[in-house]
């Protein structure tokens, strides 16, 4: 039982962040600020996703310098025909899902189009994975994400829109134990440029740039 209730307190701690961060507005003191309160949640939580043999010497989340330009805005979503998913998991598992709409980033001189996802299971919510030329790299190769609001991961929108930074795009809990089955980013939500933004993996140098490549 002590397990579940701890369970429940992350929750809630992690939707008050983000709730505070959509009060705050992103912007780098906010991000700054969501880093830092992530960090405190990996290092002493009872449910955090880093394995406790860990914890003692863990000093933070590896991430890039902040960088302004990945800081989107507020984009449209757009309308998309609806197509079931089953989005893959890292080890065994399948997270049903319905594409829902799309966005598009705008990266350099292209807007790259990835898709937003609705959960089709209990509890319902939207989910926006992604893909990106670092992954396999300097970041986790299943992807990142940037929207999860099964777990409150939630930069806010309104209006047919949702408010998309890059700053904060962070590593399913699987990167940090593999006892975790997270949902990959499926490869409609690859663009092809590096974004270093946002958690990277450790020991690896950091930038933030956002670099075109071939696809």
């Amino acid at each position: 039982m002590r397990e579940d209730l701890d369970l429940l307190d992350w929750r809630r701690r992690v939707a008050d962040i983000y709730g505070e961060v959509r009060r705050r507005g992103p912007s780098e003191t906010t991000w700054r600020w969501w880093r830092d309160e992530r960090d405190e949640l990996f290092a002493t939580h009872p449910s955090s996703p880093l394995p406790a043999a860990r914890r003692p010497a863990f000093t933070g989340l590896p991430v890039y310098p902040y960088d302004p330009d990945l800081r989107l805005g507020p984009l449209d979503v757009h309308d998309a025909e609806p197509i079931a998913f089953g989005i893959a998991h890292g080890a065994d598992g399948v997270t049903p899902a319905r594409r829902v709409g799309t966005i598009a980033l705008p990266l350099g001189d292209v807007a790259h189009p990835i898709s937003v996802f609705r959960i089709d299971a209990y509890g319902d919510g939207l989910f926006v994975p992604l893909r990106d030329a670092t992954n396999g790299d300097t970041t986790y190769g299943g992807g990142r994400y940037l929207l999860d609001t099964v777990k409150s991961a939630d930069l806010g929108g309104s209006g047919g829109q949702l408010e998309i930074d890059l700053n904060f795009a962070y590593h399913p809990s699987c990167v940090h134990d593999p006892t975790w089955s997270c949902p990959l980013a499926p490869a409609e939500d690859r663009v092809g440029v590096r974004i270093e933004g946002g958690e990277r993996l450790a020991d690896v140098p950091a930038s933030s740039s956002v670099v075109e490549i071939a696809t």
